[in-house]
């Protein structure tokens, strides 16, 4: 998956206009697709930690269906309304030449929200059963259609990159979507005719107490990138940070979903015996080496050629992105250690902790990007990656005390998931 977003810009930057529709898909369109999107996200976690049973399943299920469409219906307001206008004017500020392109990008990522909660919610199942490689080739199927899009766009040549970019987005998600649902059938199956009366049940209250910390925990991070989107629209050279922001991010992005993944490894295998000292352990080998590459990357000729040749960009962004490359080395150790703290929190449905972490983060971050626009002194795409770094350290600290209460010898669950004969109904 990490391979979408430096595909994406790839192309667009090989388009006519590239600074203009980067600066639309960096600034406006990922931003907002991502904040409206941000509720569902955690389903993945979620699935897989409560989907025990057939009767867990259908009342996650239906929980996932609703608030999917509730969010379809937000997305189509922000792209389709005059609330557009009012968010990418008032509130993001942004220069008036991506304005059109991000509505028009905006609208192509309509399928976007509900195409990535159907695929997260069955990929828990998935993981829980220990089908991980179908997740595996399901990401490839997204990115084929992705990556197919994109080279018949780059083909014909003149169509708009932001509409190539986000129409390739959209039909790499639905086309995802629909291979997880139809290779989670036979699991789904085998639980409906294992059904067991007597089973722990999950009520209502119970999903509600366990999912909405979680399900704030991406909306209060991902309300970074607006912000972030704001204050670089405000501070000197807004359309180079803009335009550089999805191409060094997007390569930052690849060594991090390695430990973006590993919070679901964890809720998986962290009841195993000896679960916590080896998670922990690879943990580190994982940080260590991402990290690693990212520094050689930054060090050599390799930062300029992914700037240039891969992303597209001028030799003015190169130079911007290759200087900004430096402040990102230590992301994909935070993402790791990270993602370890989240899934002790999660499988002791201590969800709480989580929303509490990304809140310190949200606060040092905005704290950072606001000041640095107040005194508009230095460019924006160094402020907010420094903003990053000091946000997702702080939240570190945070999530690893929060830990020291769960981490016990036996993951008790706070909300105990009681035997019940009743369903859950969501309205």
């Amino acid at each position: 998956m990490g391979f979408e977003l430096p595909v994406v810009s790839a192309v667009m930057a090989r388009l006519r206009h590239p600074e203009i529709h980067l600066a639309a898909y960096g600034g406006i369109v990922f931003p907002l697709a991502l904040l409206i999107e941000a509720p569902v996200i955690m389903l993945l976690a979620a699935s897989t930690a409560l989907s025990r049973n057939w009767d867990s399943y259908l009342c996650l299920r239906r929980f996932m269906l609703q608030l999917a469409g509730i969010l379809t219906v937000l997305h189509i307001l922000a792209a389709f309304t005059p609330l557009y206008d009012l968010v990418a004017v008032d509130v993001l500020g942004v220069p008036e030449q991506i304005l059109e392109p991000g509505r028009m990008g905006l609208m192509l990522m309509t399928p976007w929200t509900a195409s990535i909660a159907i695929r997260r919610f069955q990929q828990g199942v998935l993981i829980r059963s220990g089908w991980t490689r179908i997740i595996g080739l399901g990401t490839t199927i997204r990115l084929l259609t992705n990556m197919s899009v994109l080279f018949i766009g780059l083909a014909i040549g003149t169509l708009p990159g932001i509409v190539v970019g986000t129409a390739g987005i959209s039909l790499g998600v639905i086309s995802e979507a629909i291979f997880i649902h139809i290779q989670v059938q036979p699991l789904l199956k085998t639980m409906r005719t294992n059904r067991i009366q007597t089973e722990q049940v999950m009520t209502l209250n119970e999903l509600l107490t366990f999912y909405i910390p979680l399900a704030m925990t991406p909306l209060v991070a991902l309300s970074a990138l607006p912000i972030g989107s704001a204050s670089m629209s405000r501070m000197p050279n807004p359309m180079d940070s803009l335009a550089v922001w999805p191409v060094l991010m997007g390569l930052v992005f690849i060594l991090r979903s390695v430990g973006i993944a590993y919070q679901e490894v964890v809720v998986a295998l962290l009841e195993h015996p000896d679960g916590l000292r080896m998670l922990w352990r690879f943990a580190m080998i994982v940080g260590a080496s991402t990290t690693s590459l990212l520094i050689i990357i930054a060090a050599t000729p390799l930062a300029r050629m992914w700037f240039s040749m891969i992303g597209g960009l001028s030799p003015t962004l190169t130079n911007l992105g290759s200087q900004a490359i430096w402040l990102t080395i230590f992301l994909p150790a935070l993402g790791v250690i990270e993602s370890v703290f989240h899934g002790i929190l999660v499988q002791g449905k201590h969800t709480k902790g989580v929303t509490e972490g990304v809140l310190v983060y949200l606060v040092t971050y905005s704290g950072c990007v606001v000041t640095g626009a107040y005194y508009g002194q230095i460019t924006g795409l160094y402020v907010s990656l420094g903003g990053m770094i000091l946000g997702l350290i702080f939240q570190a600290l945070w999530l690893w005390r929060k830990c020291l209460i769960v981490a016990q010898p036996s993951f008790t669950p706070s909300v105990p998931l009681k035997a019940s004969p009743s369903k859950c109904s969501l309205m």
